[in-house]
């Protein structure tokens, strides 16, 4: 059996590598993020399966699935949202939350194997309805508000009148339709999971930007979109062209 992991955290990944070993499988190669397994993929036979990490360093891992098409089977070895999680297991071979139990792999690897015994179709995933998944969770109650400190005092501010999160200088920060930027106690992989999908977009490594708030969207160099903001003029924000794509369906 013809297995890879992709997995950014380097810890995590050496844990399965480890687990694996004990259920007699031997990875072939371990990747750490989207670029990284771009490149491996174009330059490799395909593996009959994929350990799959969903939040790599430098985006979603299905957007390796966009530009390469990969047919090799898929479990899910990440931390999500419950709700996404039931219906990841409808199109997937299985779905392992960390920290991954010894028992559950074993069943999802026998499960793999039973498929591939009885000479059973491969189940395919429909990674464009996990995306609208991501995108519209279902029944899931987002942040409305947070508290920041301002000197001695703490200030509320509202998602609402937030045009966009970005990080600076190991810093998250929001800045609102004042015109003012407030530091956060936070970070962006954390808001991406506390911010309503439909209002706000993570447009690059840097920024995640609010609907509400976009003034103009500018053609930029290399296939990318340079986005205007209503207040956010000190802010030159573009969205990388690894996302203008599902940047546009967002808008839509």
């Amino acid at each position: 059996m013809r297995v890879i992991i992709i997995e950014d955290e380097k810890p995590a990944a050496r844990r399965l590598e480890r687990m694996l070993t004990h259920l007699g499988i031997q990875s072939e190669q371990t990747l750490h993020s989207v670029e990284e397994s771009l490149a491996w993929f174009q330059n490799n036979p395909h593996p009959e399966l994929i350990f799959l990490d969903i939040q790599l360093s430098d985006g979603l891992s299905f957007e390796i699935f966009d530009l390469l098409d990969i047919r090799s089977s898929i479990i899910f070895t990440t931390a999500f949202d419950e709700y996404a999680l039931q219906a990841f297991k409808l199109n997937s071979i299985d779905y392992l939350l960390k920290p991954i139990d010894e028992d559950e792999l074993k069943k999802a690897v026998d499960q793999y194997r039973k498929q591939n015994d009885t000479m059973n179709p491969k189940m395919t995933i429909d990674f464009e309805d996990i995306r609208k998944m991501l995108v519209n969770p279902i029944e899931r109650e987002y942040k409305k508000r947070f508290t920041v400190r301002v000197g001695q005092h703490l200030k509320i501010l509202h998602a609402d009148d937030v045009e966009c999160f970005y990080s600076e200088n190991k810093g998250t920060y929001a800045a609102t339709s004042e015109g003012r930027s407030y530091l956060m106690d936070t970070t962006l992989e954390q808001l991406e999971t506390e911010l309503p999908p439909n209002l706000f977009f993570r447009v690059s490594r840097k920024y995640i930007v609010n609907i509400n708030h976009i003034r103009d969207i500018i053609s930029y160099t290399n296939s990318r979109l340079q986005i205007k903001l209503n207040k956010g003029a000190d802010q030159e924000i573009i969205v990388s062209r690894e996302r203008v794509r599902d940047f546009k369906l967002w808008l839509e």
